[in-house]
């Protein structure tokens, strides 16, 4: 049995049609829907032939029929016309990241509200994460006799601080003694560099210094270590209890979507070329059983040509793809273009 011209228009107006109401779709409210003349009884042949195939189910004996995870899947690569977003949309979505434009944390926390509120699902970014992130700046702020700021920036814009506490006094000419050792043997250099033993190294080097810049330098390498792992961001995830699929597992899915590592596995595993196209995730291929009922969006966003981080959204299988999907990938690609504008200035 294979796919024909009827019945894929068949099976793309299940699927569209259950997107928009959430009820099982059956022969009859088809028939006036189709764009081509067709008896009730046709239909329902051809959809007794699509529940063979595997892309449609039927939830009762008595119901109409809702598409499988194998139906939405035919859709998404074969039947779906994705959406074209309008200029005044694009521009909101513009205005708003720009407004945010700066540290990528707070770009990235704005997209996934931006996501939260256009998708009403909940929506999942990474922080940029990169071993060949450059140090940009290191400063010491001191904020007590014995106690100082380390703060850090790399090239990525990402700004890390530490609060460290000496048993030698700060002083102005500490504060100066440590910006000229930061200067030369760190900035500029790879995030990498900054480890522990190269501050052990360093220190012995340091003379009557080194009792009070070891545990600042020591500080500036946890920095460094920090900014090599990659946070997750979570919005809108209160969204999830509006929808009816949700009702028997909300709370184990909020359970799940708390733990970082789940989602981490999954973002690890896409497409990290640039401009790649958005995974999407339905159903019972994800490999997790709390998203079994769930469709996973997310693409990957770029900063200077290279993917360093995931925008997306976890919601109900039955999702509007043909918008969201093309959605996600116009505002990946925004963010990707204000992070490599803040790397670069």
């Amino acid at each position: 049995m294979e796919m024909t011209e009827r019945k894929n228009k068949i099976l793309a107006a299940i699927v569209e049609r259950y997107i928009q109401t959430g009820e099982p779709v059956g022969s009859k409210a088809l028939v006036d829907t189709l764009g081509f003349s067709v008896s009730s009884a046709t239909v329902r042949n051809e959809m007794a032939d699509l529940i063979e195939m595997g892309y449609l189910e039927q939830p009762h004996t008595s119901a109409g029929r809702i598409p499988s995870t194998k139906g939405y899947r035919y859709y998404v690569e074969n039947l779906m016309t994705a959406y074209d977003m309008s200029p005044a949309e694009k521009n909101i979505i513009n205005h708003k990241l720009k407004e945010a434009a700066g540290e990528p944390q707070s770009v990235l926390e704005t997209a996934g509200n931006i996501l939260a509120d256009l998708t009403n699902c909940a929506a999942i970014s990474t922080t940029p994460a990169d071993s060949e992130a450059v140090v940009k700046r290191i400063e010491l702020v001191p904020i007590g006799t014995h106690t100082a700021m380390v703060v850090m920036l790399t090239s990525f814009g990402i700004l890390k601080t530490k609060v460290c506490r000496t048993d030698s006094e700060i002083t102005i000419d500490i504060a100066e003694a440590f910006y000229n050792i930061t200067k030369q043997y760190f900035v500029g250099k790879p995030t990498a560099e900054i480890t522990i033993a190269k501050i052990q190294t360093l220190a012995l080097s340091l003379g009557e210094k080194a009792l009070v810049m070891t545990p600042l330098l020591v500080a500036l390498a946890e920095l460094s270590k920090m900014t090599e792992k990659t946070e997750m961001l979570l919005k809108g995830q209160t969204n999830l209890f509006g929808h009816k699929e949700f009702e028997s597992n909300a709370l184990e899915l909020m359970e799940f979507l708390r733990r970082s590592e789940p989602l981490n596995t999954i973002f690890d595993s896409s497409d990290k070329n640039v401009g790649a196209a958005p995974s999407v995730v339905i159903g019972n291929e994800n490999i997790f059983k709390e998203l079994q009922n769930s469709t996973m969006i997310f693409s990957r966003y770029s900063i200077g040509g290279n993917a360093k981080g995931s925008i997306g959204i976890i919601g109900p299988t039955r999702i509007d793809y043909a918008r969201l999907i093309p959605s996600i990938k116009y505002l990946t690609d925004v963010v990707g273009i204000i992070l490599s504008d803040n790397m670069e200035d």
